[in-house]
């Protein structure tokens, strides 16, 4: 039996795979800003003196990193649900990513912070620097540069990740195909356009992140100025 590969019916939808990579992208912009933010507060959080705060992080981060994202998910969407909140599908979604991507974060975070030199807060402490500028300037700025390979790579593997929001019908890239799919029967074909689709995805994203990494980092030391 020989197959007739033929896009031409898949490739004449290509409004509708637009549209579910403008909403992948949309889904990880937000999920990237939203859980830079928490895994941040949360790491900061784990290395608190107040044990009730610091405890409560890590079962957070515990708890996300050791169940499914796709459950995760679900219990968002249906959970909120049965509960009487019926949240639209891209809004659980985001909230779901977020809630995932923060504990992840957290801990790459955690990381970094704890690399950095006791010795450096001090200085940085005798100077005078206010506790807001000490955490800025010599703890959260150094150490994210140190993890940001790492912190690129778990943004990636987020937008990647959105795949799966097609469990609740969030029209992203991969709900997209199972629609032209089943209009067109041509698997592979549409398959093969939705690959290429997050492939682009993929390297626009690092290229953005490599451009950021750039502005925030290796310029600021070659004009000497205190990260």
């Amino acid at each position: 039996m020989t197959y007739k590969f033929d896009f031409t019916s898949v490739l004449a939808q290509w409004p509708l795979f637009v549209h579910g990579a403008w909403l992948t992208i949309k889904l990880s912009v937000a999920a990237t800003l939203l859980g830079l933010l928490i895994g941040t507060l949360c790491a900061i959080g784990r290395g608190s003196p107040n044990r009730f705060v610091a405890r409560a992080c890590a079962i957070y981060v515990e708890a996300i990193r050791n169940t499914p994202l796709l459950v995760q998910i679900f219990l968002v969407y249906f959970g909120l649900a049965s509960i009487g909140l019926k949240v639209p599908a891209f809004f659980a979604a985001v909230l779901a990513m977020v809630i995932n991507i923060g504990a992840y974060t957290a801990e790459i975070m955690r990381a970094g912070i704890e690399s950095i030199h006791k010795s450096q807060v001090e200085a940085a402490e005798c100077l005078a620097l206010s506790r807001a500028q000490v955490y800025w300037h010599v703890i959260l700025r150094p150490a994210m540069e140190r993890v940001y390979p790492a912190l690129t790579s778990q943004f990636v593997l987020l937008m990647l990740a959105t795949s799966i929001t097609s469990q609740i019908s969030a029209e992203e890239l991969t709900a997209i195909a199972n629609r032209v799919q089943s209009d067109t029967f041509r698997s592979f074909e549409t398959y093969a356009v939705v690959a290429v689709f997050y492939l682009v995805l993929s390297l626009l994203m690092r290229g953005a992140f490599w451009a950021a990494g750039q502005a925030l980092f290796t310029r600021r030391r070659k004009l000497g100025t205190p990260l």
